[in-house]
């Protein structure tokens, strides 16, 4: 028997290793040999990269009665999206963009519900107002999906606006590459138009065969597998995919630690490997390699990228205090109801 550690804490649910088997389609697109990929230089008119996240959080849960008598559950949510702004060459700092918080008061289908101002403006956590959204159904988790939705909606809008758009044909990638955007997890709904690589940290679910598979262990800092085309058991989603090593894994630590799967958006029909396609693929390990984060300075490194911490970190801030929010929300509705708090 052999027992090998998962590098991340134990208090993040799931780790960074699951092994789920995969219910879908995977075809060699690149090449039928299966074998690792050396990274190749970024080239210098790629000038910008964009590193994109979003982070939501519940505020309360709430029951609502609208003028007209009826009545339901919703809830007080706040998310934000950004971007970090760097150079893949290094020659100008990076910078935040876009980090704004946005509110929402989700509420079950049905109510008629207005916006949601709180007053009076406070210094700690600024201007409150939640815009009313219906959630698609009754359902006590409802409001919660409602605001996941709407945040990875204005991430996708956020990742696809700031990138290169991609042409799908023999195009030469050199010329057309000038901007990338990398968004943090896996690439949801439809192509928008935009050279957006999803950077997915977890392996909860192997999508490569048992023969395939050691492959991954074997990659070097850098390394990458060939690109596939996979597509979903039920036919949702197409992805071009491929596996790149960040760092060596530690003695202790299982064999896969290091690895990141990367993702781009992919017609259905698997004929043809754009250029652009391969390009992104072949920068990638250089491009990932230097923006990795250290053991040491953060516990989900290398997948959690450093400008996705600082981007965290950020996004927090904009939400404001958790526990700030909650006391003027509770203030607010006391002053509305003519109760002294």
């Amino acid at each position: 028997m052999r027992i090998r550690l998962d590098p991340w804490p134990v208090d993040i649910e799931g780790g960074q290793l699951g092994l789920q088997r995969f219910e879908g389609e995977l075809i060699d697109l690149e090449t039928p040999r299966w074998a690792a990929i050396p990274a190749r230089p970024i080239p210098a008119r790629l000038g910008t990269v964009h590193v994109v996240d979003g982070k939501r959080r519940m505020e309360s849960r709430v029951f609502i009665e609208d003028d007209q008598g009826e009545a339901g559950m919703g809830g007080f949510g706040a998310f934000v999206v950004g971007a970090v702004d760097l150079c893949p060459h290094g020659t100008r700092p990076a910078r935040l963009t876009d980090v704004k918080a946005q509110r929402l008061l989700a509420h079950v289908p049905g109510l008629r519900v207005d916006p949601y101002r709180l007053s009076p403006r406070d210094p700690h956590t600024g201007r409150l107002e939640y815009h009313p959204v219906p959630a698609d159904s009754a359902d006590p988790l409802a409001p919660l999906h409602k605001l996941q939705q709407t945040m990875l909606a204005a991430e996708q809008q956020l990742s696809h606006g700031l990138a290169t758009p991609v042409p799908f044909d023999e195009t030469d990638p050199r010329e057309a590459l000038t901007s990338l955007t990398l968004q943090d997890g896996t690439l949801r709904s439809q192509n928008l138009g935009g050279a957006v690589v999803g950077c997915v940290k977890t392996m909860q679910t192997l999508y490569l065969p048992e023969d395939r598979a050691p492959l991954l262990a074997q990659l070097r800092p850098g390394e990458r597998t060939p690109i596939l085309h996979m597509k979903y058991a039920n036919g949702t989603y197409t992805r071009f995919i491929w596996y790149v090593r960040l760092c060596e894994a530690a003695f202790y630590q299982h064999p896969m630690s290091g690895v990141m799967r990367l993702e781009m958006y992919a017609p259905d029909e698997p004929d043809f490997l754009p250029p652009i396609v391969r390009e992104v693929a072949n920068i990638s390990g250089n491009l990932l390699c230097r923006l990795a984060s250290k053991a040491h300075k953060d516990p989900r490194a290398p997948q959690n990228l450093i400008p996705t911490a600082a981007l965290e970190s950020a996004m927090t801030r904009a939400m404001g205090s958790a526990e700030l929010v909650t006391r003027r929300l509770r203030a607010h509705i006391a002053r509305e109801l003519g109760v002294v708090a």
